[in-house]
């Protein structure tokens, strides 16, 4: 390896601890689409009928999940997709997975900044100063004090981000705890509080449209154990470890979920649940108190908090991997000299937080629709990658083996992730029951037109394998050094 390439490798900082890890995974999970969305959720399928969706999402999260655990304890470096990808697909198809999984960040990270005005608008008004409206007429006017909200938590965070992972890290921790002591309370609302199992009726709605209407965002709502394998470079643990961290992460958040949609649906009619904050109103029913509707209000903060946190983190580092790679311009993958963060990567994600609220609430919508199908690509090629590694090099150090000693196993869990992160990808398509609108392609298009920008700047004639991404930046570098 050449001097400019070993030199390229700029060194991140290893703070996060075994909770820290599983804070982050978890935190991002569990962000605040539930708190506003739940009500959807079971009007579109039934109670039981949106909860079997995200179980069989969930264990179908899971088993990608699986899959990420043995690459990220093969290959512990900040990025994880880009490292995976390129080495069994080569550079054009990371690059393609990578700007895939960092649109779907992006569109998280977004949607965050958009919906912590919204939640702190249930206890405070903030529909002052009016601006503009988008979209829907009813529902879709902006507030210039509702985007200052958005807009200024959106600059605390990428301060936050910027200071350091350890930071962030403690943050992300005490906040997750917070979240599930709040989860626990409106568990307790099923015994001792308003709940009804006739309430949850009708269990069932429009039959499979219905449960494919809920399935097709689970991506969505389970992004961010990826974060994991992104920070792995970070992570002062076992290489082992951190891959079982990120299959924990999936379980905990797929029964987070089931349980928010049981009991929402026990303790709200059909017409409570068109309230514009679900989760807080059925608190508020089983306990008869608005004061305890406020706390759930403050759960939904605290997710948006720790979903935010977490996918910046973790868009920032694949800006970073992929700038290391010479796959995105050197300046995106500056690291703070103080801090030892990507902050450019950092500021580029928190500028797209600020503008965010200036679209207003109709923006939701379009971007949970447009940020699920990118997620699902890089699942998809993230899935291949891990079959064609197990074929390609058997011996391959893999400190956690999925699917035991054989290769029958892994390579099983490998085709099944790649038969589900397929089929979830042709549910976005036009036509079917789950498709999505013009105005989240217009948004997933704009993002792809940068990426095939990149793509076409990658050198020609670099080999998928262990030594893909020095072969690539050594080519990058003599393409600099005749200019």
């Amino acid at each position: 390896m050449n001097k400019s390439v070993k030199e390229s490798k700029s060194e991140l900082k290893r703070d996060l601890g075994t909770w820290t890890t599983l804070a982050l995974g978890v935190g991002a999970m569990v962000g605040f689409g539930w708190v506003v969305l739940v009500g959807g959720w079971i009007t579109g399928a039934g109670s039981l009928g949106a909860a079997s969706a995200f179980l069989v999402g969930g264990i179908m999260m899971a088993i990608v999940a699986l899959v990420y655990a043995e690459l990220v304890a093969a290959m512990p470096l900040a990025g994880g997709e880009h490292n995976y990808i390129i080495r069994a697909l080569g550079p054009k198809a990371s690059l393609i997975g990578s700007w895939a999984i960092t649109g779907g960040y992006a569109t998280v990270v977004a949607f965050e900044a958009v919906a912590l005005p919204r939640a702190i608008d249930r206890v405070v008004d903030l529909k002052s100063n009016y601006l503009w409206t988008i979209g829907d007429q009813h529902g879709g006017e902006v507030y210039l004090t509702w985007v200052l909200v958005g807009s200024l938590v959106a600059i605390l965070i990428t301060i936050i981000n910027i200071i350091g992972v350890k930071v962030a890290g403690s943050i992300q921790v005490f906040v997750v705890i917070f979240l599930f002591i709040i989860g626990a309370l409106q568990v307790s609302g099923l015994f001792f509080g308003r709940a009804s199992v006739s309430t949850m009726e009708p269990f069932f709605v429009d039959g499979v449209n219905g449960f494919f209407g809920v399935l097709v965002i689970v991506p969505f709502m389970f992004v961010g154990f990826d974060v994991i394998p992104q920070a792995a470079e970070e992570a002062n643990i076992a290489p082992k470890k951190i891959g079982r961290i990120t299959f924990l992460s999936v379980i905990i958040a797929a029964a987070w979920y089931i349980m928010i949609v049981l009991t929402v649906s026990a303790a709200l009619s059909n017409q409570e649940l068109q309230s514009s904050l679900p989760a807080a109103e059925a608190m508020k029913q089983m306990f008869n108190s608005e004061f305890m509707a406020q706390i759930m209000v403050a759960a939904g903060v605290a997710g948006i908090i720790t979903s935010w946190n977490s996918l910046q983190m973790g868009a920032s580092r694949l800006l970073f991997s992929l700038s290391r790679g010479g796959m995105l311009p050197q300046w995106i993958g500056k690291l703070h000299p103080k801090y030892g963060t990507p902050i450019n990567a950092l500021l580029l994600l928190g500028a797209i937080a600020t503008v965010a609220p200036f679209f207003g609430p109709t923006m939701l919508g379009w971007i949970v629709d447009a940020g699920s199908p990118m997620i699902v690509i890089a699942y998809l090629l993230v899935t291949v990658s891990f079959v064609v590694l197990r074929k390609r090099e058997p011996a391959m150090d893999r400190p956690l083996r999925i699917g035991g000693k054989g290769e029958a196993g892994g390579l099983i869990i490998g085709l099944l992730g790649v038969l589900i992160t397929a089929f979830l990808i042709v549910l976005y398509l036009p036509g079917l029951p789950a498709s999505i609108g013009y105005q989240s392609w217009i948004i997933f298009g704009l993002w792809w037109i940068f990426g095939i920008f990149f793509l076409l700047r990658i050198p020609g004639g670099v080999r998928p394998g262990p030594n893909a991404e020095h072969e690539l930046l050594e080519l990058v570098e003599k393409r600099r050094a005749k200019r």
